[in-house]
């Protein structure tokens, strides 16, 4: 069984989830008594001016738009009301973010620690485990199996993730950039025989390997139900704990134009993936590229003399391999620039396209995967940004220039986080919550809104 780790590695947001759990449980708390509020070391505070929103539209449910619900909540005034609402048509994960491949680590293709990467890999752990205590407790209250279950029983895989060097002309970049690795997402060069023995059978081109052991892989969908969970308990507990209302609503419904917002909340965080440019008020004015991904579910036929070991990582290549468990795997992912087909749903044909281009990416390192037989494909429509100095940023900052809806309401965005949303999503999320609550844009660092002056010229 996999050990769920101690909540000592993780600091601020699952310390205070925990913290109201344990005071909601206590006696005093039933019988009506007082409860201190959560001390700053655990619960971060930001300075917030008087006009700080108590009326929340969060448009999106992917990874971006629960990180932010999460934040709203976790640092919302205890002598605060806050209601949030949150649209998307399909639901929780049945975006982009649902198809995502679920690998998680903080470093680029040639390993090298990605901006703010440090940042973002432990506030992505912060909601892992959030999502997985809030998991858990459906479980113990017996409320039917956890929706963070996934093929080995759990919402995370922690086997590593190996990422294979299959370009000489980048081995030597690669090499240095692992000696600069974090030590809490470390990277460990190996040779072939080292491979292998994570991986049977394993090919390695080059006889070279990078293993990162504290990375992680995921079922998205499963994640963002039980991070959703939570955020409805936290909403919930801190009413109970004597805070001042707080609510939260999941709405599926499609929201055709900024304009059907106006006058109803405070603050407006667009976290919509592609779909921004949906909005007509935002229709090609963001710098973003659509790209459209097929990934392949396949699974290890019942009889199957062989499985993927247990202690096996998952694989970053030319293709990469999410395994999900002993006989489940993802493969993918397939890249169809300036696509605009937001739809799920994979024809017979594309399926057929895509397997023929990435098998031989997947065999040329994992021969075994021929054994596997092809059980389904999702494609997600990813918003991509733009590549600046640090590489290829997201785009936040408060978008009322670009609103041209006459109210009081405030417009923030939460965008472009492309095929990296899982890294980004937790950090983002803190931020753009910082910015909301204290009605201050200047807390979000230059980097992430810059692109508007760009936009302007």
């Amino acid at each position: 069984m996999i050990t769920a780790p101690s909540t000592s590695r993780f600091s601020g947001d699952s310390r205070c989830y925990s913290w109201i759990r344990r005071k909601l449980k206590d006696s005093s708390v039933a019988q009506g008594g007082f409860c201190r509020r959560p001390s700053s070391s655990l619960r971060p505070c930001f300075p917030r001016s008087q006009g700080a929103p108590s009326r929340c539209a969060v448009l999106g449910a992917g990874f971006a738009g629960l990180s932010v619900v999460w934040h709203l909540l976790n640092h919302s005034l205890k002598e605060s009301n806050l209601h949030i609402d949150v649209f998307d048509e399909v639901g929780i994960g049945g975006g982009a973010s649902g198809v995502s491949g679920g690998l998680i680590h903080p470093y680029s293709p040639k390993v090298k620690l990605l901006w703010m990467g440090a940042e973002c890999w432990t506030e992505c752990l912060n909601l892992l485990s959030v999502a997985e205590e809030a998991a858990t407790s459906l479980e113990s209250n017996n409320m039917g199996p956890s929706c963070g279950q996934n093929t080995d029983g759990h919402i995370i895989r922690r086997r590593g993730i190996l990422r294979l060097a299959v370009s000489e002309k980048n081995l030597e970049v690669m090499q240095e950039n692992a000696r600069n690795c974090l030590q809490s997402c470390r990277i460990v060069t190996i040779d072939k025989t080292a491979a292998q023995n994570l991986v049977p059978n394993l090919c390695a081109p080059l006889n070279s390997a990078f293993f990162m052991p504290e990375a992680v892989s995921i079922n998205p969908q499963r994640y963002l139900q039980a991070l959703f969970s939570a955020c409805q308990d936290l909403a919930g507990e801190m009413s109970t704990l004597g805070y001042q209302c707080k609510s939260l609503c999941l709405h599926k419904k499609f929201i055709t134009s900024l304009g059907e917002l106006a006058g109803e909340y405070d603050a407006v965080i667009i976290c919509l993936g592609a779909r921004v440019d949906m909005l007509p008020e935002l229709s090609g004015k963001l710098p973003l590229r659509t790209c459209r991904g097929i990934v392949a579910h396949l699974q290890l036929p019942d009889d199957a003399s062989e499985y993927y070991p247990e202690h096996s990582p998952s694989i970053l290549s030319d293709a990469w391999l999410a395994v999900q468990g002993p006989q489940s795997l993802h493969l993918g992912s397939t890249w169809e620039w300036r696509s605009r087909n937001y739809s799920p749903h994979v024809s017979f044909e594309e399926a057929s396209r895509s397997i023929q281009e990435l098998m031989p990416k997947a065999i040329s390192v994992y021969p075994g995967i021929t054994k596997w037989t092809f059980a389904g494909a999702r494609a997600g429509l990813r918003g991509m940004p733009p590549l600046t100095a640090q590489g290829s940023l997201p785009l936040l900052g408060c978008i009322d220039e670009f609103v041209s809806v006459r109210c009081d309401s405030k417009y923030w965005l939460v965008g472009g986080l492309g095929s990296r949303g899982l890294l980004y999503h937790g950090w983002l999320g803190k931020v753009t919550a910082q910015a909301v609550l204290s009605c201050n844009e200047d807390v979000i660092p230059y980097e992430l809104s810059s692109w508007r002056k760009v936009s302007r010229s």
